[in-house]
Parts: C-alpha cells; structure tokens; sequence
C-alpha cells in the first residue's frame, strides 16, 4: 500500500478523491471530440489548474489526466505512440501540484478500459489488453505516481488484465468497476460478487468499489452490495457521477447534480460504509468543496435505507439478492 494513502486512511475516517478531469477541461474550452490526454503537453498549466482546483476544494487524492492514455484508446485519435509521453507527463503535472499543496496528496494513475471488447466476445486479446495496461502503468510510475488507479471497467477478465500489467510494472492499485441502471456491470456482475471476486484475487488492492454509472442514487445501490461482499478490512470506494447525463439540442452532455445533492451522496457513501469518496462525470470543485464541507460538519448516521435514498436522491434498481456463490 502506498505509504501517503495509508497514512490517510489511518487518520482520517474518509479520504476524499478528485471530480472529473474531463468536465473540468471541456469547460475550459477542450472538444470533446478530442483527447485530453494532449492537453498534458500542450495545455500543462491548464492541467495543473484542475489539479489545484481539486486540492484546494479540500481532495485528499488527485487522478491523473490519463484516463485514456492507452495505446488503443490514443490510437483512435492516431496519437497511439505518444502513451508514454503522455501518462509521464501528466504524473509530473499531477505530482508537482501536490509537491505544493502543503498536506499530503495521494497522486493516483489512472487508467480507464482500452475501448476495445476482449476475447471471446471481441477481436482484442488479453495479452494485448495487458501489455497496454503495463506500458501505460511503467509510464505513470516512472512520472511519480504513488499508486494506480483502475476505472470504470465493465469486465472481468480486462480489469484481470489491468491488475496484472500494474503488478508487473510494480505499482500498488485501487480499482472500480461501472454498475449500470441495472445494478450490475454491462457483462452482469453484481457489486457483491465484484466485491466477492476481488477478494480472492492473486495481486489484491488498495481498496476497491464503483465509479460512473447513472447517478448517486445508484451508486450507492452499488456501495451497498460492495460492503455486504466486502470482508472487514476491505476499504469501499464511492465515485458518482454528478446525477442523471443530459443531452442538449447539440449533442453536448451535462449532468444534473447541483452541490447539495453531491454533499448528501458523500454522507450517505460514508455512513453506508465508503471510505474514499469522490465524483467522476460532470463532478466539479465545487461540488467536491460541498462534499468536503458536507462530510466535515455532518456526523457519521447509521447506514441509509433504500426509501431515505430513494426519497433523497431518486429512483434505484435495488440489487438486494445476496450472491450465494462460494469463496
């Protein structure tokens, strides 16, 4: 385990992640048509902004800009051989920035899916997927990141793939996996038996949870069924979208979480049983300050029902059938 991450979480009851990097540059003019992951080299000073912004709302672990700096991902926009540069860079960004802040902040590198369904369902093999994960988590560490930081993955066997190309780039991880409005991953896996299956994993992690999907309200269906798969020790991790996507007439996505409800979801994460908490799409600073705020002058409650969510937050598919499946 990363010795700053450990730290925090000895100290302190919740560990409070960043927003979304993404969000954050397209309001500072980034097509999203395009990749951020250039903004790294092209646009550092705006990078390190975000960063700064994240810090200063009170973020305890700052992502890198590398979300889809990986080989296959970058290839789409035919910038495939710049991986390395790229995810180095952005560490370097990231590090500085938390070199500066005065507290310790955790730098986590982080690696989204490759864009390509795997073996037997896709064309991509596991050992490609692999090497992809591995050049890209040698990168990030040889940029200074402390640990890596797996998300948003829908599959089993590409999150195995991603484990094992960090194991062998050295690097300690946390991971998250996507759980749609169905409660489960779009190959069918509930945060019970995701939880359940990491735990008998050969490289274990950090900690492990749900980002994305559809909003809070369903996050924390996911949260749930993470806790009651987890055993004792197992620290949850809690990263919402900032409420429901939203399309406008030009096609252009927004989200419809305001501050408040971004706090209500931290305190809810927390009581539910999260330990690191943050926001992913549409999630800004200043939803992440009243997160922070929230979660300092709230006490700790006993774990939400489904209808204080649900009254609260909005409509949930429950995924209340415990998994029976064996250890």
């Amino acid at each position: 385990m990363s010795n700053v991450l450990s730290r925090l979480l000895e100290q302190k009851d919740v560990v409070l992640a960043d927003g979304a990097m993404g969000t954050s540059l397209m309001q500072l003019g980034m097509d999203n048509r395009s990749s951020g992951e250039l903004w790294n080299v092209e646009y550092p000073d705006l990078v390190a902004n975000v960063h700064r912004g994240f810090v200063d709302a009170g973020s305890d672990i700052l992502l890198t800009n590398t979300f889809g700096a990986n080989r296959y991902r970058l290839g789409l926009h035919k910038l495939a051989e710049r991986a390395r540069e790229f995810n180095v860079a952005a560490a370097k960004i990231a590090r500085a920035v938390a070199d500066k802040a005065g507290r310790p902040i955790v730098i986590a590198g982080d690696m989204g899916p490759i864009g390509d369904i795997l073996e037997p369902f896709g064309t991509r093999t596991v050992v490609e997927a692999e090497d992809a994960f591995f050049e890209q988590a040698q990168a990030l560490k040889e940029g200074g990141v402390d640990i890596a930081w797996i998300e948003t993955m829908i599959a089993d066997n590409e999150l195995d793939a991603a484990i094992r190309g960090v194991h062998r780039a050295g690097l300690a991880y946390v991971a998250t996996m996507t759980f749609d409005s169905g409660g489960r991953t779009m190959m069918g896996e509930t945060p019970e038996g995701a939880m359940r299956r990491i735990r008998n994993s050969a490289f274990k992690p950090i900690a492990f949870g749900a980002n994305c999907g559809v909003g809070p309200a369903q996050l924390m269906d996911s949260v749930i069924g993470l806790v009651r798969g987890a055993e004792s020790d197992a620290i949850v991790v809690a990263k919402s979208n900032c409420g429901i996507p939203v399309l406008d007439s030009e096609m252009r996505v927004s989200y419809n979480g305001n501050p408040e409800i971004m706090g209500i979801y931290a305190c809810m994460a927390r009581d539910a049983g999260a330990r690191i908490i943050g926001g992913c799409c549409g999630t800004t600073a200043q939803h992440i300050r009243s997160m922070s705020d929230a979660l300092a002058s709230r006490p700790k409650e006993p774990a939400p029902s489904y209808d204080d969510i649900q009254k609260i937050l909005g409509p949930v598919k429950i995924t209340t059938v415990p998994d029976t499946r064996s250890d």
